[in-house]
């Protein structure tokens, strides 16, 4: 009895084991048909772009391409040659540059025993490639690709993937004069493109480095002070000071000090006044950095752009390369706070664009790079193109433009039927004449149509 008592159990179990790895296989399969698409799949997939990026239709390209042009030639109206690099780089090479920004790097997963990460930008690049090729003088430019792994706002032209239109001046020059082009070519470029009123605010990281000093902040917080200092922008005073001291750790007392000074705004006349400040008088750098801003107004009032330029004690610019001028031009025109309208739950958003170019002296990035240290002086701005277009193309629906996606000049045609051959001759000779030509299309199907009935 217990013998066959055990036997029948022994089968009982055997059977379990042989449903339960029925079920699993059964799982497996269906996991197997949802990859390959099957009818389950298929519900589940959604056509859309990447978050934080976009299409673009030919209408799009053609204002977008407009801009480009605009910006290039502006480029090479200024002696510029331009050069291209990789989408990605060595991940040592990306990081301890930004800042508190390092964290939106997009990292790529191990390909071959190298650590890789797309490019944050056009600068740190740049100054590798000067590295690299051992160049200390070229005036460039670069347009292409970068990858930011932010909270992408669409309307405001935030995107992670987006172009930047970046110019730098490489070299040993007399001081401010490279400064003060870069900025002639930020005034150029804003004035030809026609996005209304527009304003240049100019700093100095060594007056900021100096202020923040002599109003008692340690050295190992300047950076972080720095990141802050530049959410002004962003932020009510209240609110960056209450980081400041609540999250940075700073005295109420050297926050309110740091308060007084980036409230202040002007020209030659406040630099020439801050040297004479008993405070800021006590330290050097901020010294030097406020005599090459006087320096640099002089050049300006040269190229006659100083009425679009103001010197703003509150502009900080929070990415660690910068060692010298800093700039950033905004929008100051009602008339650019379009209105979109969110596609995901069809509300309509004010668009608030913020900065449109943006850029800085960065004499030590270069020598991070070179093995022996060797320092290259470099400036450059970089514009942005996405929020301008984000503006251009809100332009260009309100006022009913209409926006030619094509260049062709030359339509073929034909009132009658049956000359299908003829027209493709004679497109053909313009072709070879370099003529822009096109067959008209409605012939087309009609011959279409015409010889499938025959047959």
């Amino acid at each position: 009895m217990l013998t066959n008592a055990g036997s029948h159990l022994e089968q009982m179990f055997t059977q379990l084991v042989f449903v339960f790895q029925i079920d699993e296989e059964v799982a497996k399969l269906l996991e197997l048909k949802v990859k390959l698409g099957g009818d389950e799949g298929k519900h589940q997939f959604v056509l859309k772009t990447a978050k934080g990026t976009r299409d673009y239709n030919p209408k799009q390209m053609a204002i977008r391409e407009k801009v480009f042009n605009t910006i290039i030639s502006c480029f090479k109206r200024h002696g510029a040659e331009t050069i291209d690099t990789p989408v990605f780089e060595l991940k040592e090479t990306l990081t301890g540059k930004y800042g508190e920004d390092s964290k939106l790097i997009y990292d790529l997963k191990d390909q071959g025993g190298e650590l890789l990460s797309l490019r944050y930008d056009l600068t740190v690049p740049f100054a590798r490639y000067l590295a690299m090729n051992k160049i200390t003088n070229i005036k460039r430019y670069h347009i292409a690709k970068v990858y930011r792994r932010d909270n992408p706002a669409m309307t405001r032209g935030r995107y992670r993937e987006f172009y930047q239109c970046d110019f730098d001046i490489a070299g040993q020059y007399d001081a401010m004069i490279p400064d003060a082009e870069c900025l002639r070519i930020v005034h150029e470029i804003l004035s030809e493109l026609d996005l209304g009123d527009f304003r240049i605010k100019v700093n100095d990281r060594r007056i900021l480095d100096g202020m923040f000093a002599v109003c008692g902040v340690p050295d190992d917080k300047f950076r972080t002070i720095c990141s802050t200092v530049d959410k002004l922008d962003k932020m009510p005073w209240e609110e960056v000071k209450k980081e400041m001291v609540n999250e940075k750790g700073l005295s109420e007392e050297a926050a309110d000090q740091i308060g007084e000074y980036v409230s202040m705004q002007g020209g030659k006349d406040l630099a020439e006044r801050l040297l004479q400040d008993q405070k800021m008088s006590q330290s050097k750098q901020a010294c030097a950095g406020l005599s090459d801003i006087k320096l640099l107004f002089s050049y300006l009032e040269l190229f006659k752009v100083t009425d679009k330029v103001v010197f703003d004690l509150s502009l900080a610019r929070g990415l660690d390369y910068y060692t010298g001028i800093i700039y950033e031009a905004v929008l100051t025109q009602a008339g650019v706070a379009l209105v979109c309208t969110d596609a995901q739950n069809g509300a309509e958003e004010s668009v608030s664009v913020g900065s449109v170019a943006g850029g800085g002296r960065y004499d030590g990035l270069v020598g991070m790079f070179d093995p022996k240290g060797r320092k290259v002086p470099c400036v450059g701005v970089s514009i942005g193109i996405e929020r301008i277009f984000s503006i251009m193309e809100q332009k260009a629906e309100a006022s009913a433009e209409k926006v030619r996606t094509t260049e062709v000049q030359i339509m073929v045609a034909s009132a009658q039927k049956n000359l299908l051959e003829e027209r493709l001759k004679l497109v053909s000779e313009l072709w070879n004449a370099g003529i822009k030509a096109d067959i008209s299309r409605a012939d087309l199907i009609d011959e279409i149509r015409r010889r499938t009935s025959e047959v």
